[in-house]
């Protein structure tokens, strides 16, 4: 057959240990494209060898070509400097890219016939999109030693007198925490949200506690509303609808709604409710991650990390059975994410035959150890990974005729 012409390039990134092997033999599967591949590799040691600008020239490649697809790499720590003989912690390629292209990070569960999800009601993904950014995570805390006045104090840069409000009266010892966010920045969260429902065709929820954090919260009510305002004709067109809640009757309404909604969350709760939707529906090795910028650029991965275990046993030579499902819907989202840029149905086309080629192998049994005690019913054995990717491109080859 000839083959499925992708005209715009797309933006790779090759990364670290098992899912750098994985990442490999996807590629290895996927002779069908003529498709100009623009490569970085993101590997730590060669993160180390440039200084770490190789990842900033990733994140600019994506700015230019709208679209990019990432393996999972390694964040390093002291024990990985030392096995990796690195000149530092460098840091995290994730934290890098999202930071350069400004984008919020959305997870998907990948829904198979014969994984029930934990939570009965769910039919549909549920799409956590997470504000990656202040509240908790860049706050300030104080261990209060004794008694004294605590105070929050604003100090104009143009001069002026500074606000001061008290926080409390310590008759005692006790512990005060100063949390901050932008307008900038929960403006782009909601931008991003936005560009994710309309890519997705999905509906929008958003849940915070105006009710009791009056400015705080408020404020991220208040300014998600002007975004969704401002974007109400597009949505309208899509038919998408967008929704606010208090975060306690989001968490309790989305234990009975059947999915197929984006969940967008501030900082903590995304990071909580993330890990809640990824167990509910099954594992991190059964979902995508797609960072999308306010100005709708795209970059898909797996959720998971490295799989730093799997790779010392196929270091000593041992078959793994490593779950490349996450890696393979990174290729194939970003892949039609590509073709509805570029208005290329074919390539499109191409994608949802891959994915349905991985969905047809876990549906008939065919399943990585890791899925074993999810899927029903339990076959009598698993696939390595190499045995699955062969499965699943004999099934691609099959679907494209």
């Amino acid at each position: 057959m000839s083959k499925i012409h992708v005209k715009t390039p797309l933006v790779e990134m090759d990364g670290d240990e098992m899912t750098r092997i994985i990442w490999a033999k996807i590629k290895e599967i996927l002779p069908y494209l003529n498709i100009d591949l623009r490569s970085y590799d993101l590997g730590v040691t060669h993160r180390d060898a440039t200084d770490d600008k190789v990842t900033v020239e990733a994140a600019e490649a994506i700015k230019e070509f709208g679209v990019g697809v990432k393996c999972a790499t390694i964040t390093p720590d002291q024990q990985r400097i030392e096995e990796y003989k690195l000149k530092k912690a460098w840091p995290s390629p994730n934290g890098t890219i999202r930071s350069i292209l400004d984008g919020t990070v959305f997870r998907k569960p990948i829904m198979v016939k014969n994984i029930t999800p934990a939570v009965s009601s769910w039919k549909k993904p549920l799409v956590i999109g997470r504000h990656a950014y202040g509240d908790i995570y860049k706050a300030v805390d104080f261990l209060v030693p004794g008694a004294g006045k605590a105070e929050l104090v604003y100090t104009p840069a143009e001069g002026g007198e500074p606000v001061r409000i008290l926080i409390k009266e310590f008759k005692g010892s006790g512990v005060i925490m100063g949390m901050h966010n932008t307008d900038a920045s929960i403006r782009s969260f909601a931008k991003a949200c936005i560009a994710c429902a309309l890519s997705e065709k999905i509906d929008i929820w958003f849940g915070a506690k105006d009710t009791i954090s009056k400015k705080y919260h408020a404020r991220f009510k208040d300014l998600f509303q002007e975004e969704i305002d401002a974007r109400q004709a597009d949505l309208d067109a899509a038919g998408i609808h967008y929704r606010y809640l208090l975060i306690d009757d989001a968490v309790a309404q989305v234990m009975k709604h059947e999915g197929g909604i984006l969940w967008a969350c501030m900082n903590y709760d995304g990071d909580v409710m993330s890990d809640m939707v990824a167990s509910g529906f099954g594992s991190l090795g059964m979902m995508t991650s797609v960072l999308v910028t306010p100005d709708g650029k795209f970059e898909y991965e797996a959720a998971h990390g490295t799989v730093r275990r799997h790779y010392y046993e196929h270091l000593k030579g041992n078959a793994t059975s490593t779950n490349p499902v996450a890696s393979i819907f990174a290729w194939s989202g970003a892949l039609r994410k590509r073709g509805e840029l570029d208005k290329t149905p074919e390539v499109v086309a191409f994608a949802d035959a891959l994915e349905e080629s991985v969905l047809s192998c876990i549906e008939s049994g065919l399943i990585t150890k890791d899925l074993m005690a999810l899927v029903s019913p339990r076959p009598a054995t698993y696939q390595t990974t190499d045995a699955f990717l062969a499965a699943v491109a004999e099934k691609l080859k099959a679907r494209l005729g």
